[in-house]
């Protein structure tokens, strides 16, 4: 059976699972381990089928049911309902091309993103029967693509004072260093600079808070701080558990993080 981590929100959801994956069996020597469902990262095309199929039959679901879209670190948000769910596969692999989060309604379908240090987040209102999943790196939180998911929320029903958020394993502060370009963009984007960077002072060089900047966004687009959880499971430090790109390189495996609601 493949080990879920499971994401927790700040109040209950009933009726929703939200989890993340976990590496599995880890060899040194294999950068994409024993659980890996990104197919394009570089994996052997049936590995990742494999890792599909056992995740499907774990929670029960059919294999078309995972829904999850090729991200290219946009803000691009597309949503999944009935109208979708009858096109062919071609058409909807091309609907999930540059797409980097996902809304939906509907029942028994498993919407995720895969990540390797970027913030991977899951939302919810229960009361509309609304769920949504993103994934934000640093280009997607400074475009922010949390507030783009909440108005696609609002517009399937959804209220941000009734949504609870979650986050799932991500590159904390520390250990998430970046060059003056970044910190430029986050300036350029009116961020809190003061509430998300800082500078190791003895490299002088600037670290951001990923999780902080895009809990800063999702609060001004309504959701209120109270309900936005946030792992505490740093994707590098942690990386015998949860794929690390700055641990392990691009070409490596991803943790795929995602939220259902139950049938």
């Amino acid at each position: 059976m493949m080990e879920l981590e499971k994401l927790n929100f700040v109040e209950p959801v009933e009726g929703i699972e939200a989890f993340s994956t976990t590496r599995g069996q880890v060899d040194g020597r294999n950068p994409y381990s024993s659980v890996n469902l990104c197919d394009y990262v570089g994996d052997d095309a049936l590995r990742v089928l494999d890792a599909r199929l056992t995740l499907a039959m774990q929670l029960g679901v059919d294999l078309d049911d995972l829904v999850m879209p090729r991200q290219t670190h946009s803000c691009r948000v597309a949503v999944i309902d009935e109208r979708f769910r009858t096109l062919d596969i071609d058409k909807q692999e091309a609907a999930h091309e540059g797409v980097d989060a996902l809304v939906t309604k509907l029942q028994g379908l498993v919407i995720g993103v895969n990540t390797a240090d970027c913030v991977p987040i899951v939302l919810a209102d229960v009361r509309a029967g609304v769920i949504a999943v993103a994934h934000a790196g640093w280009r997607g939180t400074v475009g922010r693509i949390g507030e783009a998911v909440l108005k696609e929320m609002v517009r399937q029903g959804a209220s941000p004072g009734r949504i609870q958020a979650s986050m799932g394993p991500s590159i904390c502060q520390e250990c998430f260093e970046v060059g003056d370009e970044v910190v430029e963009a986050f300036d350029k984007a009116c961020f809190d600079l003061g509430a998300i960077v800082k500078r190791n002072a003895v490299t002088g060089k600037a670290h951001i808070d990923l999780r902080a900047a895009n809990r800063a966004v999702l609060a001004a687009a309504g959701v209120p701080v109270v309900n936005i959880a946030m792992s505490q499971h740093c994707s590098r430090c942690d990386h015998d558990r949860f794929f690390s790109a700055r641990r392990l390189g691009i070409d490596s495996g991803r943790t795929f993080t995602a939220i259902y609601k139950q049938q």
